[in-house]
């Protein structure tokens, strides 16, 4: 199904965005980035929130030349660092009327070991607990702002990946592909969560597989993997393929009355069994809150 796809003629859609407030993580490169030039094409105000300033005016400066946009800017952010994650959302709280859209797509991946401002592992740290903690922050705003969406960047990793409760931060020893992994199915777990309690708020929520795109996030990868990825990679996408499907979860107009799933390709796709428990999915909110001493309810 996945190869017969990637012969189908894409996805596209003439969606505007006239008037609505976008929030992309981690869109200075790749499919973050991609992202924010498409949507500014649609009209949306574009805001780049980013942990490298320099950077992320470069891709400003690029998104508004793509685009003819001239309503993006960029924030700092730095999603391994609760008080970075505080400022920034104050400023947004503060300074935007509305936000229609968030897109937490900023990652790590298969980092080596390393630990966040607040000493979770980086990968859980930045991949779901920096965005579980931007969304609580946000979500009062985004729901006076409905009808709004909220899409979390996932990845087919997450089928190889569990949750370790017990051990979430990677304490008792460390495997940079399970931990990567084990974010990935946070993610899922996160959006199926939050749309439970969204329901009835016009605020909807989606999980998704990017496909497997070249991009910077390949350089911790070691030899063999490189390697791999090279013989797949007249089957990998580009960063505009890979923006497609977060494209898709942010305009779809079908899509508004769904909330929760996980998309893969620019269609519902399947995630893995754990991605569906929710009992799990609720014990992972429930650690999340303790973690990052929140109450959400």
């Amino acid at each position: 199904m996945q190869m017969l796809r990637f012969f189908l003629s894409p996805w596209s859609s003439a969606e505007r965005l006239d008037g609505k407030t976008v929030v992309i993580t981690g869109a200075n490169t790749g499919i973050g980035k991609e992202t924010a030039i498409d949507l500014a094409k649609r009209g949306a105000k574009v805001i780049i929130a980013c942990r490298d300033m320099e950077k992320a005016e470069a891709a400003v400066k690029d998104v508004i030349e793509s685009s003819g946009n001239e309503n993006v800017l960029c924030m700092k952010l730095d999603l391994a660092d609760s008080r970075s994650i505080k400022e920034f959302a104050d400023a947004i709280n503060k300074g935007e009327p509305k936000l229609n859209i968030l897109i937490n797509n900023a990652g790590v991946m298969v980092c080596p070991y390393g630990k966040t401002a607040d000493g979770f592992e980086m990968q859980i740290g930045v991949n779901h607990l920096g965005h579980f903690l931007l969304t609580h922050l946000l979500i009062d705003l985004i729901k006076r702002s409905a009808p709004a969406r909220i899409i979390n960047v996932s990845s087919m990793a997450h089928s190889w990946g569990s949750i370790n409760l017990e051990d979430i931060n990677s304490e008792n020893g460390y495997d940079k592909n399970k931990a990567y992994a084990q974010s990935k199915l946070a993610n899922i777990l996160f959006t199926s969560s939050l749309a439970k309690r969204l329901e009835g708020t016009g605020v909807t929520a989606y999980s998704l597989h990017p496909g497997v795109v070249q991009t910077d996030l390949w350089r911790h990868l070691n030899g063999p993997q490189q390697f791999f990825m090279k013989i797949i990679s007249p089957f990998t996408k580009n960063s505009v393929q890979g923006a497609q499907t977060t494209i898709y979860c942010a305009v779809e107009p079908s899509l508004e009355k769904e909330s929760g799933g996980y998309y893969s390709d620019c269609a519902p796709a399947n995630c893995s069994a754990a991605g569906k428990d929710n009992d799990l999915a609720q014990k992972l909110w429930e650690l999340s809150c303790r973690m990052l001493s929140i109450t959400w309810e």
